[in-house]
């Protein structure tokens, strides 16, 4: 193999690109990515970035001088609109092909619209201008902000919203936020977070339709249940679409991402990484699609020694899923995959301080851990997970940390 091509350019395709030359590929490797900035770090867009506390050049992955030492053949601002398995032709939309012995696909997800002709001012939050231009409006007050769905990206935005003093309204269709994924009761606590601080949570509703003024910008979201509230920013966080349309016709298959084996291989010399990969977790026994940072780190690296891996040398793509989100003086840890179906038990701390961890249970072992503000709790629990220890051993465990 002496010629790679990674479509995607951000966190996972940085990150096969850096393993790739970690490793000692020393031969050709295409960097294709759409946005025309060099790889930059997506999470402070809800948080620090969007708040001010941050720089933008603080968001970069990896400086000019390391990114220059990796020798890629970079395509960047350039969108890559078709692809043959076969062959491993990646077509792009300048109408260059570009040829490879092994590709990597890393092209993630784009957030869900209300609309296709939304007024002005209503925002989804993806890249670096998504965040700048909402960063602008925030400046602005007054101003009441309306979002779009009470996720982690809708409620990170919604507290950094109450950071700039203003008035927020968060409208969400569950009847309790994040309860498909932690459960009503950690989902309650979530969403008491938010009310304490002053944010208007309309739970179980969505929207039909969006109002606008004489001068084209929105002026109110209209409910379905017949209220109408005004609005002069709204940010939609209803999730998101993996990016697979261009691989239509690929002679790969595609559902909800594009589907691997374990090992990450989606082809003969391709794979995939990131928010638009979806592989057989062998640890947890279930297909999944995982759209967090740590795993586009892992990812990238397993995906790139996937890819120079000789007969025998496979290994399986097996991790323990971790995230966090930061909300007001709230730092969330999420490990694990929590089963909402199963136990769940505080271990530690309790919930009306807001500072505790919380195991989950699914099929006799703990299979997730929830923490608020227990970061040193989370990581000790993670573990656990990772080596597959039974519920009640896990509990036991839990009654001697403290």
């Amino acid at each position: 193999m002496r010629t790679v091509a990674i479509v995607g350019g951000s966190l996972a395709g940085l990150r096969t690109a850096e393993t790739l030359r970690k490793d000692g590929f020393d031969g050709v490797i295409h960097f294709i990515g759409e946005e025309t900035h060099p790889p930059y770090d997506r999470l402070p867009l809800s948080k620090e970035l969007l708040s001010g506390k941050l720089p933008q050049e603080n968001i970069s992955l990896v400086s000019d001088e390391n990114f220059a030492a990796l020798e890629l053949q970079l395509h960047l601002g350039v969108r890559a609109v078709g692809f043959d398995a076969a062959s491993k032709l990646v077509s792009l939309e300048t109408g260059e092909e570009v040829a490879a012995d092994g590709v990597c696909l890393a092209t993630g997800a784009r957030p869900r619209q209300l609309g296709d002709d939304n007024p002005q001012g209503v925002y989804v939050l993806r890249t670096l201008e998504d965040c700048l231009a909402l960063k602008a409006e925030f400046a602005v007050q007054p101003r009441r902000v309306v979002v779009v769905g009470a996720g982690f990206i809708g409620a990170e935005v919604a507290a950094t919203a109450r950071g700039y003093g203003l008035e927020v309204t968060m409208v969400e269709l569950l009847e309790v936020p994040l309860s498909r994924v932690l459960g009503e009761k950690m989902g309650q606590v979530m969403a008491d977070i938010h009310l304490e601080q002053g944010v208007d949570l309309r739970v179980g509703v969505g929207v039909e339709g969006l109002n606008s003024k004489a001068d084209g910008r929105v002026g109110s979201v209209k409910l379905t249940d017949g209220v109408e509230i005004p609005a002069d920013v709204v940010v939609v966080g209803i999730g998101v679409i993996p990016n697979t349309e261009w691989l239509e016709g690929s002679g790969l298959t595609l559902e909800n991402g594009i589907v691997c084996d374990e090992t990450l291989l989606a082809a003969p010399g391709v794979v995939a990484a990131g928010d638009v990969a979806r592989w057989p977790n062998r640890r947890f026994g279930e297909m999944m699609r995982v759209e967090h940072w740590d795993n586009a780190i892992e990812q990238g690296i397993a995906a790139a020694r996937r890819l120079m891996a000789g007969p025998g040398q496979e290994r399986p793509f097996e991790p323990v899923p971790w995230f966090w989100s930061d909300q007001y003086d709230r730092k969330l840890q999420l490990a694990g995959i929590p089963s909402p179906q199963g136990e769940v038990e505080v271990v530690t701390g309790s919930l009306e301080e807001r500072r505790f961890a919380a195991l989950y249970e699914k099929d006799g072992k703990v299979s997730g851990v929830l923490g608020m503000n227990r970061p040193r709790h989370v990581m000790k629990y993670r573990q656990l997970i990772v080596d597959g220890v039974g519920w009640d051993d896990a509990l036991e465990f839990a009654s001697t940390q403290g």
